[in-house]
């Protein structure tokens, strides 16, 4: 274990291009951030190629014994990653945030190695025998994003390296040193060329996403992005999971208590300040209960304390950067300009340092409303009234995208009988946004294609292979 110090230091690159990066909560300096180039790419990649090789034949029970000693490696530095993570990211060490991220890095990593994945005998009649096995890719390229970025980076690289493939990961520019540090920290239990990261610009996140060498390419980010990948990645045939842009609904129905409901519905859309793919961005309330629901959250509003990350008292934080501080002023502009009703926020502070934008929840506003049909990705939540399930359940489907949902009642069988008819990769039931490693997760429509997480996510980072005889 090194000290915060020490570990920043590790990561600071003694010569070349470097990038100073900014605490969004306070506008100052967190770090300098190496600025690696295609060069620096193409030595990473022909590392992996020249490790790859000896790290498949290692075998699964060696690679799940280095991927444990790497999550203890982890949590041996987990104070000082998630000091890191608060200062780069913004979001605050207590309540689902920095502590909550880093601790995830080391369950996902237990879980990766520990999920069996034996061969499947699929047929064995006496005449026929056919077993399908799964055999390494080979270089994985892991491109992740700025909301989750150690998190995101384990749930792609853990299941790439247990399955016998090395990995490049590029972190998103905005938050480099938080990855960095932490492929640091794995780096001490893992071979040597293994598992590297390149911290550059567009240009290397280009090539690595059409570079020949790399077999697969894992990529959570917005739609736009995903699109530009799976066009770079087709003269090679890239294999590709895809986890892209969400604009999730929740459907509150007649039955459910608001009270009750109220904080874990809060969660489901304020984790990470708003900032997560499957946060639930949309709230379809019936009729019949809307005000008291609108009352209820406004209430547990109130009462979340939001903040500089470092101040152990609070558990929202600040937009990670600028441009998505103004999506979300202008989105809740737009909607008060059109008449919706202001619960709660939507009041910024100009004189406030760091991109705060304060909790907002917005009431009687219509369901084409930009702030209903375009993924805010922050702390503001549309709450949309519904007269009838199949309205609300119509609402909820109407959009191209389709990541996460969730249906809110005590009744179980009537939840499930709505969740069936909801084009989401995951719905969730009296919650949102639960990810579990055992738990298989992806996105349908355009919010992307791919399985990551347990057995299914293991299966997605090896290449098939039938044995006929």
């Amino acid at each position: 274990m090194e000290s915060y110090d020490a570990l920043l230091a590790s990561i600071t690159p003694a010569t070349g291009e470097t990038r100073t990066i900014l605490d969004p909560a306070t506008g100052t300096a967190v770090g300098e951030a190496p600025v690696h180039t295609v060069e620096d790419l193409e030595l990473a990649v022909a590392a992996a190629l020249e490790a790859q090789p000896a790290w498949a034949a290692a075998g699964h029970e060696a690679r799940s014994a280095a991927l444990l000693r790497a999550a203890d490696a982890v949590e041996r530095s987990a104070e000082e990653l998630a000091q890191l993570l608060s200062r780069e990211q913004g979001k605050p060490l207590n309540g689902p945030n920095a502590r909550f991220e880093v601790g995830a890095c080391a369950a996902w990593l237990r879980t990766a190695a520990t999920t069996a994945l034996e061969p499947e005998t699929v047929v064995d009649d006496g005449q026929t025998y056919a077993q399908l096995h799964y055999r390494p890719i080979g270089v994985v390229g892991a491109i992740g994003p700025w909301n989750w970025p150690m998190m995101i980076t384990v749930w792609q690289i853990a299941p790439a390296l247990r399955m016998g493939n090395t990995a490049v990961v590029k972190p998103s520019k905005m938050t480099p040193l938080s990855v960095l540090a932490l492929i640091k920290v794995l780096n001490e239990e893992l071979p040597e060329g293994v598992l590297t990261a390149i911290s550059g610009d567009r240009a290397v996140g280009a090539r690595l996403a059409e570079h020949p060498a790399i077999g697969k390419v894992m990529f959570t980010g917005s739609t736009a992005a995903g699109r530009e990948i799976i066009r770079s990645s087709a003269d090679t045939v890239k294999r590709l999971t895809l986890e892209l842009g969400g604009n999730d609904a929740g459907i509150v129905l007649p039955d459910a208590d608001p009270a009750v409901i109220a904080q874990d519905l809060f969660w489901g859309a304020f984790i990470n300040t708003g900032q997560t793919c499957a946060a639930l961005k949309r709230l379809y309330v019936h009729d019949s209960i809307y005000d008291a629901v609108c009352e209820e959250l406004t209430a547990v509003a109130a009462a979340m304390p939001m903040g500089v990350g470092l101040d152990e008292n609070n558990v929202l934080g600040p937009l990670q950067n600028k441009a998505q501080y103004d999506i979300v002023a202008g989105l809740v502009d737009a909607a008060r300009d059109s008449g919706a009703r202001i619960l709660t926020g939507g009041n910024p502070d100009p004189d406030q340092p760091g991109y705060f934008y304060p909790t907002t929840l917005v009431a009687d506003i219509d369901n084409n409303n930009p702030l209903v049909a375009e993924e805010q990705f922050g702390p503001a939540l549309p709450i949309i009234r519904y007269s009838s399930v199949d309205e609300a359940i119509e609402m909820a489907n109407a959009l191209d995208v389709g990541l996460g949902a969730s249906v809110w009642s005590p009744d179980l069988g009537a939840a499930r009988e709505v969740a069936a008819r909801l084009q989401a990769g995951t719905v969730w039931i009296n919650k949102h946004g639960a990810v579990d490693p055992r738990v298989p997760f992806g996105g349908a429509k355009q919010s992307g294609y791919g399985l990551e997480f347990g057995v299914e996510g293991l299966k997605a980072l090896g290449v098939p292979q039938v044995i006929n005889g």
